[in-house]
């Protein structure tokens, strides 16, 4: 069976007529007040947990809560690791 021929191809360049691209502005650096409520969330929703730990069922409120403090404190630190995505 013969070879079939190899061809060469062209390099690319881009067309003319597209528009020029923009360039995006860059944000600057987060507010600290943003970074101290994100490392706070994360740090109560990690205490909420310890706290249920170790004296989750001579606390009322906790107890009555149940298998719901590993929600909210899961949650609460979800929520602060959420953050972090727009953190600067």
């Amino acid at each position: 069976m013969p070879k079939s021929k190899v061809r060469k191809k062209s390099v690319y360049t881009p067309p003319t007529d597209r528009r020029t691209p923009v360039k995006v502005r860059g944000g600057g650096p987060s507010h600290p007040v943003y970074v101290t409520v994100m490392l706070a969330v994360m740090v109560i929703g990690l205490a909420w947990l310890v706290v249920n730990y170790i004296a989750g069922q001579q606390i009322p409120f906790m107890a009555d809560l149940g298998n719901w403090n590993f929600a909210i404190g899961f949650a609460l630190m979800i929520g602060g690791l959420l953050m972090t995505m727009r953190w600067r």
